[in-house]
């Protein structure tokens, strides 16, 4: 009998002054932030995001910015993020140093259910979906395990060793064709799909995390083949506890908070277009 590893909002969340220990750029427009922090480490499963606050001053986006755990040492007892710079919020996030502190908030939302049942697992992401799926990666124990990555062009793909690291046979597509398989990560999977056995389709488990238009076809896919599947949604979430109702999400159980209800959902429970 199989029993489910089920992440979700299992701990109570904490505010917190986090200091920052590291803080580099890993690619043009992509940064990598590692914060020190006890509790939110110990207590973050996969999935589950954080909100920082970025500026205490008002010339500085006064709202919390929301970034996806992206992954967890709890011998160190630090917490990281990987984000890109797209506005303001994060141009001012690129200026913090080593040393600093950040005010955060978290764990927040519901994470990933790690099906045990499957011997086959498929995490798919475009662009900064990466971002939750590497702390997902290092819980996963499936015999064989893949990484499908999504980006428009090459010097937006990052994490590639670290899913290696963790044993992950990672493939990717780029809509330029600068890295990888010319064409959209979608392309990848459904390749492996076609490809496979009837009795392995049984054995197969998808974990993706990307632009809604991307999810909708993972979802799709899913749906059409009969695969568990789960998504990670995308959303502007200014509370990050379901309070400002910003992040809505209709659902085929009622309207849903992606920052509280999610960010994880099963693909089957998605209504699109959103």
């Amino acid at each position: 009998m199989h029993s489910d590893l089920k992440y979700g909002k299992m701990n109570l969340m904490i505010q917190e002054k986090a200091r920052i220990v590291e803080h580099q750029q890993i690619a043009p427009n992509y940064y990598k932030l590692t914060l020190l922090s006890h509790y939110i480490s110990s207590n973050t499963l996969p999935g589950q995001f954080i909100e920082i606050r970025v500026c205490d001053f008002t010339v500085c986006p006064l709202l919390r910015r929301p970034f996806s755990i992206h992954g967890t040492n709890k011998d160190k007892k630090t917490i990281e993020i990987l984000y890109e710079v797209v506005g303001l919020g994060t141009e001012v996030l690129t200026k913090h140093q080593i040393g600093q502190e950040l005010d955060i908030l978290g764990p927040l939302g519901n994470g990933f259910t790690i099906k045990k049942k499957g011997k086959i697992a498929i995490l798919v992401s475009g662009g900064m979906g990466v971002a939750p799926l590497k702390a997902l990666a290092e819980h996963i124990k499936a015999p064989a395990r893949y990484v499908f990555m999504g980006c428009k062009k090459m010097d937006q793909v990052v994490c590639e060793k670290d899913f290696s690291k963790l044993g992950f046979e990672v493939q990717v597509a780029t809509e330029n064709g600068s890295a990888g398989k010319k064409g959209l990560v979608t392309d990848i999977l459904n390749g492996f799909i076609d490809s496979a056995q009837p009795s392995e389709l049984n054995e197969i488990n998808i974990y993706a995390c990307g632009p809604k238009a991307m999810l909708k076809a993972v979802s799709e896919i899913a749906q059409q083949k009969k695969l568990n599947c789960q998504i990670s949604m995308e959303a502007y979430m200014a509370c990050g506890i379901g309070a400002c109702k910003g992040c809505a999400v209709k659902t085929t159980k009622g309207m849903k908070m992606v920052c509280k209800d999610g960010p994880v959902f099963p693909a089957q429970e998605i209504i699109w277009p959103i």
